[in-house]
């Protein structure tokens, strides 16, 4: 894939980490523990399909450009909601998290889709190989 997918993968990355430093030092006490915890899953799930989007980002082919689409989208609507619920307590954000939650499910869905396609080619090309 393109090195903009690599960058916007190490730019979701580094302020998964970022993010997750100021929660983790500048918002105790500040926070409920119930919203801490809140802040805290959006920080996991953000830091866990930032690492998806750089390894889809350096070994994937352009069949999983849209998979990669519907995690970065995921992120910011998951993580970014919860990020803005927990610190405001603007409920309207929270409402947007589900979204987030479904573009996560729809990219690993792809994932696995894309996955099982690269798998028949590889097979396919293997026996005209062998023949």
């Amino acid at each position: 894939m393109k090195i903009s997918f690599v960058i916007v993968a190490g730019v979701s990355g580094f302020l998964a980490v970022a993010i997750g430093a100021f929660g983790a030092h500048g918002l105790e006490g500040k926070l409920t523990p119930e919203l801490l915890e809140i802040y805290k899953t959006g920080v996991l799930y953000h830091l866990i399909h930032s690492t998806l989007l750089a390894v889809l980002a350096v070994t994937a082919t352009e069949g999983f450009k849209k998979t990669f689409y519907f995690i970065a989208a995921g992120i910011v609507l998951f993580s970014f909601s919860l990020y803005i619920y927990s610190t405001t307590g603007i409920k309207w954000f929270a409402m947007v998290t589900p979204f987030g939650g479904v573009a996560f499910l729809i990219g690993w869905v792809m994932l696995i889709v894309e996955g099982l396609k690269v798998r028949k080619y590889v097979e396919l090309k293997k026996n005209q190989n062998s023949e």
